[in-house]
């Protein structure tokens, strides 16, 4: 049986994971607070009223370090704590500008000095800041991860990825099939779009924030690609839970 195995949000865009246990997905829209905000750089053109590209983004290609953190969102407060092995814990509400200038000390040490540096962070009205200009919430399979991890002899932590909805029970890399098929998971109704396609933030283990393993040098060794997990869109609403039924419609 096809089964999910694992969920996870990432409230603030690049800056920390957190695991759930089950989610409300609404139709032609993104997991509610998965990239609710994102961290604007110096060079940024993002002023919050459109979505923009990630490249308008501090984030984990270009800061490694960035990986490391993880996440904990309040909802009834809106206020997040975030992680990171060399730093305190910090929580605070990104929505509040007077809390602004906390994050920037808190994550400053984080940020390579030759990038632009984080400046403020921004909100889009409706939908989560994806990498995709379309509301996307990312599928990824475990097989395909097995698959990885024994091509390059030592184990891919699936935190590398940064990906929504984790399923085990397909065959390897059988998800990347899935793009303009419909499938069920838990009672949510998904039609895939497009493979997704990695970048370097997935050579930074998410325990140390290091640079320690060529995943895209692998994914091109073994596969002639850099793709990993499916990009996909709810077109029927519903709630998904840990162990529910995934299944091809």
């Amino acid at each position: 049986m096809i089964q999910v195995r694992e969920i996870f949000r990432h409230p603030l865009k690049s800056h920390g994971r957190e695991a759930l246990k089950t989610v409300t997905l609404t139709e032609n829209t993104t997991m509610p607070w998965d990239r609710c905000w994102a961290v604007a750089h110096e060079a940024s053109k993002a002023d919050g009223s459109e979505w923009v590209p990630c490249i308008n983004f501090s984030r984990g290609s270009k800061a490694p370090n960035l990986m490391a953190i993880s996440a904990k969102f309040h909802e009834d407060s809106e206020a997040l704590t975030l992680s990171h092995p060399e730093r305190k814990d910090f929580t605070f509400q990104p929505d509040d500008d007077r809390q602004l200038s906390g994050f920037l000390a808190w994550v400053r040490p984080l940020m390579p000095t030759e990038r632009a540096q984080s400046s403020r962070i921004v909100r889009v009205p409706e939908r989560g800041l994806t990498d995709t200009d379309y509301p996307s919430i990312s599928i990824n399979n475990y097989a395909s991860l097995r698959d990885l991890s024994k091509l390059m002899k030592t184990e891919i932590s699936p935190l590398r990825w940064r990906g929504n909805i984790w399923v085990d029970g397909l065959f390897p890399w059988e998800e990347l099939s899935w793009s303009g098929k419909k499938f069920k998971i838990g009672s949510v109704v998904f039609e895939g779009v497009e493979p997704i396609v990695r970048c370097q933030a997935t050579t930074a283990n998410p325990s140390t924030g290091e640079r320690d393993a060529d995943t895209l040098g692998a994914l091109n060794e073994g596969w002639s690609h850099q793709n990993f997990g499916l990009y996909a869109q709810v077109i029927k609403s519903g709630k998904i839970s840990i162990e529910d039924k995934v299944e091809l419609l």
